[in-house]
C-alpha cells in the first residue's frame, strides 16, 4: 500500500510565506481536492508533493508498505497541468513516445495508438501538435501523464480548456484512476470538489 504523508509543510519565495504548517495524510486509493483562492499556494503544493520543489520547512513522505521510499518522489507522480509544454512540431504520437520515454517506458505505434484511444484522439495521432486546439493539447496531456503508469496523478485545473465532451472524458479518467491510486487535484472550481473524497482548503 502507498501512503502520503505531509508534515508541517511550509513554504516561503523571498520573504513572502505561501504555505503554512501543511499537514496530511492520504493512503491509495485515494482522491483529495486542494481549493483556495488564486495565489493561496494550490500549484506550490502540488510541486512539492511532485518533489520538483522543495518545501521550506516541514516533511514529504511516500511510503511503500509503511516504508519510507528513498527514490526521488517525481518517479512516483505524474502531474498534468496547464503549464506542462508539449512539443509542437512533434506529432502527437511522437509525443507520447518521447515523453515516456524520459521515464523509461517504451511503446510501440499499436500501444502508442491505444494511449490515444483512451483519450479520443486515435485520428489525430500522426498530426502534429502545434495544429491542435488548446482541449486537445490537454488531452493528449491526460494521455502522457497517465502513460507513465503514477502511483500518484497530480491533476492541476483538471478541467482547464476542454469542452464539456471533454470534461465528460476527464471525468471518466478520473473515476477509474482514483479507485487505484492516490488522486490529487487543485482547482478553482468548486464544482471540481465532487471528484474527489477529501478537500483541503488553502488560503481564508
Amino acid at each position: 500500500m502507498l501512503s502520503l504523508e505531509l508534515e508541517n509543510v511550509s513554504k516561503w519565495f523571498g520573504e513572502r510565506l505561501v504555505l503554512e504548517n501543511i499537514n496530511l495524510k492520504l493512503e491509495a486509493p485515494n482522491s483529495l481536492a486542494i481549493i483556495g483562492p488564486n495565489g493561496s499556494g494550490k500549484t506550490t503544493l502540488l510541486k512539492i508533493i511532485c518533489g520538483l520543489i522543495g518545501p521550506s520547512r516541514g516533511k514529504v513522505r511516500i511510503k511503500l508498505e509503511g516504508e519510507e521510499i528513498k527514490q526521488p518522489h517525481s518517479s512516483y507522480c505524474s502531474i498534468v497541468a496547464p503549464d506542462i509544454e508539449l512539443y509542437e512540431e512533434l506529432t502527437a504520437f511522437e509525443n507520447l513516445e518521447f515523453l515516456t520515454s524520459l521515464r523509461d517506458y517504451s511503446y510501440s505505434e499499436s500501444e502508442l495508438n491505444q494511449k490515444l484511444e483512451e483519450v479520443e484522439l486515435e485520428d489525430r495521432g500522426a498530426q502534429a501538435v502545434g495544429s491542435y486546439s488548446s482541449g486537445m493539447k490537454q488531452r493528449l496531456k491526460y494521455a502522457v501523464g497517465l502513460s507513465v503508469s503514477p502511483q500518484i496523478l497530480i491533476l492541476d485545473e483538471p478541467s482547464s480548456n476542454l469542452d464539456q465532451e471533454g470534461i465528460f472524458l476527464m471525468e471518466r479518467l478520473i473515476e477509474k484512476q482514483k479507485k487505484e491510486r492516490l488522486v490529487i487535484l487543485a482547482t478553482n472550481d468548486l464544482k471540481e470538489t465532487q471528484y474527489a473524497r477529501q478537500t483541503l482548503k488553502l488560503g481564508s
